[in-house]
């Protein structure tokens, strides 16, 4: 197993720079199977959410995995429901309770939906009673961030937002990054249903590697200091995803797959959403 890297968070917890994410990965047997295979190919971040309905069996395929829990770097989220119902901190313990955990390394805000001024609140207090090890957010834009600070002394550990190829959302990873957030990346190979894996320069950059086009991208991410999550129920794509150790992108490729033009999101604009 490569020896994988890891990002110091501005409250000085280490996270791994690569993780499994689970989003659409059905609750049950599938996403038992995927974080058991992630961790025993070397994988030690998962990343899930309450919206994801798979907690459970993340826990489970945690266990299953016979590795320690504090080995293991945990996050998860808290919905827009309980956001705007100002239950951040009944929200947080159904969710240890689903995972079979007693805290979690990173909490974040799913999205900035209506009150989630007062779930941070509730979320700073979970984290003084160190329940959780970091909090951050994801899916904020910087005006959210600066409007997070205006009443708050403490700086989120961590952004999740969009970024691949297609959409890099560069100028807010700088910004973020600037202010000591890490930044993590969703729907890091461009999404379901997207054709970023097709496109011709990813794949003559992944072939002069001798790489797949996924661990073409999942290395341009970290490259650019970014957590990245890639999502697969596959044995084998999951290591895959996480053989991208051995090779190192040079500046003129790292441009080419900054530039190809495409500048779509993929998901929501997150000062524009309606779930």
């Amino acid at each position: 197993m490569s020896d994988q890297p890891t990002i110091t968070l501005n409250n000085g917890i280490s996270i791994p720079q690569l993780g499994l994410g689970v989003f659409r990965t059905k609750g049950g047997q599938e996403t038992v199977d995927a974080v058991r295979w992630a961790v025993e190919a070397g994988y030690r971040h998962i990343d899930t959410a309450r919206a994801y309905n798979n907690e459970e069996s993340v826990g489970r395929g945690i266990r299953e995995s016979g590795v320690k829990r504090r080995d293991i770097f945990l996050t998860t989220k808290l919905w827009n429901e309980d956001i705007r119902q100002g239950r951040a901190r009944e929200a947080f313990f159904e969710s240890l309770d689903r995972l079979g955990t007693d805290y979690v390394d990173l909490y974040l805000i799913h999205w900035p939906a209506d009150g989630w001024q007062k779930a941070w609140e509730q979320m700073e207090e979970l984290y003084n009673d160190r329940r959780i090890r970091a909090i951050g957010v994801s899916n904020f834009h910087q005006h959210h961030i600066e409007e997070l600070r205006s009443f708050s002394d403490l700086t989120p550990a961590a952004d999740q937002i969009e970024s691949s190829p297609q959409f890099p959302n560069q100028e807010l990873i700088d910004w973020d990054h600037a202010q000591g957030i890490a930044v993590e990346a969703w729907s890091p190979l461009g999404g379901t249903g997207g054709s970023l894996l097709e496109n011709p320069t990813v794949a003559r950059i992944a072939e002069k590697y001798g790489k797949s086009p996924a661990q073409t991208i999942i290395r341009w991410h970290l490259q650019r200091g970014v957590v990245v999550i890639p999502k697969s129920v596959h044995a084998e794509r999951i290591r895959q995803n996480f053989d991208v150790f051995d090779f190192a992108l040079t500046s003129e490729d790292m441009d080419a797959l900054s530039n190809l033009g495409i500048n779509r999101r993929q998901g929501s604009d997150p000062d524009n959403f309606d779930f």
